[in-house]
Parts: C-alpha cells; sequence; structure tokens
C-alpha cells in the first residue's frame, strides 16, 4: 500500500447540526462513522476519519472527491446525501470525459461544497483526460 499522501481535510461550516446530519448520512455507504475531537466532528470509516467539520465561516466552496469501492457505493451516495438535505449537483452516471470508467455523482452539503462520489470503474485513477472540477459535468 503507497504512503499516505493526504491526511486529513477540515474545513468550517455555518450550520453544524445540519451539516452533521448530511455528512453522517452521506458517508455511510462506506461504513463511516462520526467521532468527536473538542469542537470539531470527524468522518470515515473506522480509523480513516479524515474528514473533519467545525463550526465557523465557511470558505470559498471546495470540491471533496471521495473513492468509492463500486458503483453501488455511488448510487447509495447520492440517495442518502440528497435525503439528508444535500443539493442534487450530477445524478449517478458515467463522466467519460475524465475517462471511460469514470462514474461518480455530485452532492452540495448545507454550505455549497461539491462532494463527489467517483468509481473508476478499472480505469486510471485520476486526472488522465481532463481536471474534474467544483461543479458537474453530468
Amino acid at each position: 500500500m503507497p504512503p499516505r499522501f493526504v491526511d486529513h481535510l477540515a474545513f468550517d461550516v455555518a450550520d453544524l447540526e445540519a451539516s452533521r446530519r448530511f455528512y453522517r448520512a452521506a458517508l455511510r455507504p462506506w461504513g463511516a462513522r462520526e467521532v468527536r475531537a473538542g469542537a470539531a466532528y470527524g468522518y470515515g470509516p473506522p480509523g480513516a476519519e479524515d474528514v473533519w467539520i467545525a463550526v465557523g465561516t465557511p470558505g470559498a466552496p471546495l470540491h471533496l472527491a471521495l473513492s468509492a469501492p463500486d458503483r453501488a457505493t455511488v448510487d447509495a451516495f447520492h440517495r442518502a446525501a440528497v435525503a439528508a438535505g444535500g443539493r442534487d449537483n450530477g445524478a449517478p452516471g458515467p463522466r467519460p470525459r475524465y475517462h471511460p470508467g469514470y462514474h461518480a455523482a455530485y452532492v452540495l452539503d448545507p454550505d455549497g461544497n461539491n462532494v463527489e462520489a467517483v468509481h473508476h470503474g478499472g480505469g486510471a485513477q485520476g486526472w488522465d483526460a481532463g481536471a474534474p472540477g467544483g461543479a458537474a459535468d453530468g
């Protein structure tokens, strides 16, 4: 296994309770759990709670892309995130402009951050055919 490149991501949210509901539900398809450290809350699979939120003044919207083990996880993420108050920003489906196996869904969290679930389906991982950006191309 390659060494970890990104250790964690932390950002401020305007409505902590709305964001906690969103991330608890949206990340459940990965088996994610919520942990607390002081006033901050972390999310991710057990032992990898690497996405952290805390109440504060949100910065510019960010694009958070989460690697999904299969298309079913992408689909489940989208359903759960929208049901938890997220705004659809791109339904689950292929995004061939990135590569033939790129299957993704996009949802805006309560602060307008673009949260993506992506499964690479045997294709090259990453930026081989273009740079996925802040808006869905769906």
